[in-house]
Order: structure tokens, then C-alpha cells, then sequence
């Protein structure tokens, strides 16, 4: 098992935190996790992970957009193949523009989650997700193949 740098930085609050059990259901024993501290209004844009990804809420509420790995693609204007953002979208959500700069969102199907304390959300490999946390709020990630 391996650890983000935050880990490292204060240890005690990784002794606070168990890997769930779905995690063993994968390829491999190896499991990354990431801790996630931020503001009311933090935003991670649109994006896609390589791997499983189990998005623990631990305080605070979070709204997660989510897309398939196709529509995604298709629409989101990715970053080019081999640059460092590859798996990031170009389009800003935020912007009150958003549809008219980019009218292939307007049909693009998506589902909205409200992450709350105790919620446990599965994001599969290759799953567009854009997260914005609506109070300050502490989340973990669990990534595993």
C-alpha cells in the first residue's frame, strides 16, 4: 500500500483510516490514497482516473458530476494524448458561457451525486468526474486496480 506526501506529513491521521473492503476486490493488493482538504467552492475540474476510485466523504458535502468514458471523450475537449493534463478537460463548467462556447455539452448525459458525510462513492477507470465542494470539506480516495 502506498501513500500520498499527506500521509507522510501527518501520520497520525492515516492511523484514523481503514481501506475499505471493495478494495480487495481488484487485480492487485497495491491501493493509493489521497486525502482531499479544501474550501467551500474548491473545484476539480473535469477529468478521468485510471483506475478504480472509491471517493470516501468523510466532513463537509461535495457535488460530483459524473460522464461515460466515450461521451466524455467525445465532448469534454480533452487535453492532447502525452501532455501532462491528457486526462483533463479543457472546458471551464464554471463559466456562464459554458454552452455556448461548447454546444456538444448540451446533450451530453451525465449523473449528479451529493457526497455527505458517510457516503462512498465508486468511480470507475476512465470516468469523467468534476468535484465541487459546497462546504469546507475532507474526503479520501482509494484508488486500486
Amino acid at each position: 500500500m502506498t501513500f500520498s506526501f499527506f500521509w507522510l506529513q501527518i501520520p497520525e491521521l492515516r492511523e484514523d483510516i481503514r481501506v475499505p473492503d471493495y478494495c480487495s476486490v481488484g487485480k492487485s493488493e497495491h491501493v493509493e490514497m489521497n486525502a482531499w482538504f479544501g474550501p467551500a467552492a474548491t473545484l476539480t475540474p473535469a477529468h478521468y482516473d485510471p483506475k478504480h476510485n472509491l471517493l470516501a466523504q468523510v466532513f463537509g458535502t461535495k457535488f460530483v458530476r459524473l460522464y461515460t468514458p466515450i461521451m466524455g471523450r467525445k465532448c469534454l475537449v480533452p487535453h492532447e494524448e502525452g501532455s501532462l493534463l491528457f486526462n483533463t478537460s479543457q472546458v471551464d463548467m464554471e463559466d456562464p458561457l459554458v454552452l455556448a462556447k461548447h454546444p456538444q455539452l448540451l446533450n451530453l448525459p451525465y449523473v449528479d451525486i451529493l457526497l455527505t458525510p458517510g457516503t462512498l462513492l465508486y468511480i470507475p477507470p476512465q470516468w469523467w468526474h468534476m468535484v465541487k465542494s459546497l462546504s469546507p470539506s475532507f474526503s479520501v480516495s482509494f484508488w486500486f486496480e
